[in-house]
């Protein structure tokens, strides 16, 4: 049942007095930059072990969540969002040996359970790993897990309190019991089985940074670790100590006559990939691709040939095959040629085919090609949604996919390679009715010009009158596109009358490599600017009007509301932003932060450190400015984006506001950045998110 909401005058102040916040000390501190002084009085928010930073965490936690639980109709939210988020979820199936593994969340429980079964008709389902034993309360996740070849064991990863710091663990999984195997300082790795199933690749950092929240993650090394010995005797496979800031992966070919180590330089995308050839004794490392130039994806092999997925002299994206015997580009072929109006976001090699999977504005494609790249069929998707999935091994005559959509939780299908019919495999049973919402997409005209994708979603009944509380949601960075996603959290906000926007913005990878180049570095105030441009044209086209008007991102999104909202705190009724970037001339040093550089530029260099302090969040809060309400949230153990960054800039905030507006700091504790976060953390979060934002644009939750 849909319920009313109110809209409120837009003469009501959300608060009648201004607010008295905890004090937030002020010093006299100044760097000096390219000759330029640069005020940091919150630099003492960046040393979280101190005490007087734990008491300032304290209080103004304390004071945020007394303004929250105050919010009106914010129990009721909280228990609506309780309801619909009591549904069974279902992971993509994995098949290895016969077997299939697969996520599955009974509904509320705060973390989903890892289970297996044999591949046939009414086969009973083992449960393999339950996350929800490791703690009480929920906030130690499984991170990741590897099967080996001989489907005897498993390989997992946990992480505490949303940290990225990660402990890998081996399961017999017949038996369901752990072996002595424990390996820890583990970050930004997965586990790569041998292709003889006795031990795995893994990738690690120095035993003193481990637990970390601040020291930068330097000299990655790539170890193999054999079955039943101590982390101690782990045999060092690859480093490179003149490269202190290179990202090291380590894995097998799926034939295991390759060793290769894919080389990352940074979060920019771009990498490098390394070969050793196990069938030669003490073969040496080639380096067949350098990290500096493109995206290099091995896709498969045949022998020396080696199929990449690329966007190499293709922004768009193209399939290659590199002879290792005769590696100079002038023998590269290709497979699959660049398309111009769609953009090629990935390829698997599935059975004895490659299933290439594209965005044609931002909606997928799915084509089925033989292994010379001859298109072979295309898979009919029968909804504006999003599509995962589609992996497997030479082997495998079928794969799994998923079809979900703004409104749709996701169908999960098995495809048959031979036949190209698509099997349901499983769907949920849902709790309210999708055909009572609309999906459109829209496009518009950013500052100079460019086109650019609209997302709109809102229940049926809802008007669109100019008065429509509307939520406008963005990215715009790392090449990351944002596709239709069901979340209960927006589908909540749209039961009660909003209207939810998202905009697919430059710097995201929609449209490719340009598309991303074009938001990056020096040029990333086209992605402000496109986000600015998506509130004018939702207010120009009678969707809502600013007072009206609610922004919100988390991480590189948190960077862009913080800094749209500063830029243009007249055309938002309200802001949220999430563990976001907002100190862009310290952000290189702290924890992963340095290899944000691609992306952002060098602060070292006067070019890039001009254009980041001419929109850096913590440094362009303007003293007297009526600011909207902001929510400004993060989380205790955040070791991605450090929690000073919203530290400094709430308390900015706070010092600055020139209205009567709330700025409220909301600091989680036992989280991080956001992946592992039990499911009673993020109703909690949603309800105060969503209250607050309510209050200030009109949406209301009596």
């Amino acid at each position: 049942m849909k319920i009313p909401f109110i809209l409120l005058a837009l003469t009501l102040p959300l608060v009648a007095d201004p607010l008295s916040y905890p004090e937030s000390k002020r010093t006299d501190f100044t760097d000096t930059l390219h000759g330029v002084e640069v005020p940091d009085p919150y630099r003492w928010l960046e040393d979280l072990e101190s005490p007087e930073v734990e008491d300032w965490v304290e209080r103004q936690a304390a004071f945020a969540q007394e303004y929250l639980a105050k919010l009106p109709g914010r129990e009721k939210l909280e228990a609506r969002l309780t309801e619909l988020w009591d549904y069974e979820k279902h992971g993509l199936p994995y098949a290895k040996g016969g077997r299939l593994f697969y996520t599955r969340n009974s509904g509320l429980q705060n973390q989903s359970v890892l289970y297996w079964r044999e591949d046939k008709e009414d086969a009973e389902e083992q449960v393999l790993l339950d996350p929800n034993t490791f703690s009480e309360d929920g906030t130690v996740a499984l991170t990741g897990y590897s099967l080996s070849d001989d489907g005897k064991h498993i390989a997992y990863g946990i992480s505490k309190s949303g940290s990225d710091w990660q402990e890998w663990k081996v399961r017999a999984i017949v038996s369901g019991k752990d072996t002595s195997d424990h390996l820890k300082n583990i970050k930004f790795s997965s586990a790569e089985w041998a292709p003889d199933s006795q031990g795995f690749l893994y990738s690690r950092y120095n035993p003193s940074e481990e637990g970390d929240l601040k020291e930068a993650n330097v000299h990655q090394k790539v170890y193999y670790h054999r079955l039943g010995t101590p982390q101690s005797e782990d045999v060092l496979v690859y480093e490179r100590p003149d490269e202190p800031q290179w990202i090291l992966d380590g894995s097998y070919t799926e034939d295991g006559r390759f060793l290769i180590i894919t080389v990352f330089t940074g979060a920019g995308g771009k990498n490098g990939l390394f070969y050793q050839d196990r069938q030669q004794k003490d073969a040496p490392f080639v380096e067949l691709l350098q990290p500096d130039k493109a995206r290099y994806s091995l896709i498969d092999n045949d022998g020396p040939l080696f199929y990449f997925f690329t966007d190499d002299e293709a922004p768009n994206g193209r399939l290659i095959a590199i002879d290792t015997r005769r590696p100079e580009r002038e023998h590269w072929s290709e497979l699959i040629s660049e398309r111009e109006e769609a953009t090629l976001k990935g390829v698997s090699a599935v059975g004895d085919t490659f299933i290439a999977r594209y965005f044609k504005d931002v909606l997928p494609q799915i084509r089925i090609l033989n292994r010379l790249g001859t298109v072979l069929r295309e898979v009919p998707l029968s909804e504006l949604g999003s599509v995962s999935g589609f992996g497997g091994r030479r082997t495998d005559t079928s794969t799994f996919y998923s079809l979900s959509g703004y409104t749709n939780p996701g169908r999960i299908f098995r495809y048959d390679l031979a036949s190209g019919e698509s099997t349901l495999f499983w769907e949920p049973t849902l709790l309210f009715n999708p055909d009572d919402f609309i999906t459109r997409q829209e496009f518009y005209e950013s500052k100079d010009g460019t086109r650019v994708p609209l997302f709109l979603v809102h229940h049926k009944d809802t008007k669109l009158d100019g008065k429509a509380p509307t939520f406008l949601y963005g990215y715009g960075g790392f090449n990351i596109s944002l596709t239709p996603r069901f979340q209960i959290s927006n589908l909540v906000w749209m039961d009660q009358g909003g209207v939810y926007a998202l905009a697919n913005l430059r710097g995201g990878g929609e449209y490719g490599e340009a598309w991303h180049e074009a938001g990056m570095k020096e040029k990333k105030q086209n992605v402000f600017d496109d986000f600015i441009a998506a509130a004018e044209w939702l207010i120009a086209n009678n969707i809502t009007q600013a007072p009206h008007l609610a922004i919100g991102g988390g991480s590189n999104g948190g960077l862009l509301t913080a800094a749209c909202m500063n830029q243009r705190p007249d055309l938002f009724g309200a802001c949220w932003t999430a563990v976001g970037v907002q100190d862009m001339l310290r952000f290189h040093q702290f924890t992963i932060g340095w290899a944000w550089q691609d992306e952002y530029g060098d602060v070292d260099n006067k070019a890039d450190f001009q254009n980041l302090y001419r929109y850096s969040p913590y440094h362009n809060v303007k003293k007297g400015t009526a600011y909207p309400p902001t929510l400004v949230t993060t989380a205790d153990h955040d070791d991605r984006v450090y929690p000073a960054h919203s530290f400094k800039y709430g308390a900015a905030l706070q010092h600055a506001q020139g209205g009567d507006a709330p700025i409220l700091l909301r600091i989680d504790t036992k989280a991080g950045h956001g992946a592992g976060k039990p499911t009673a953390k993020v109703i909690e979060e949603v309800a105060d998110r969503w209250a607050f934002l309510g209050k200030a644009i009109g949406l209301t939750f009596e």
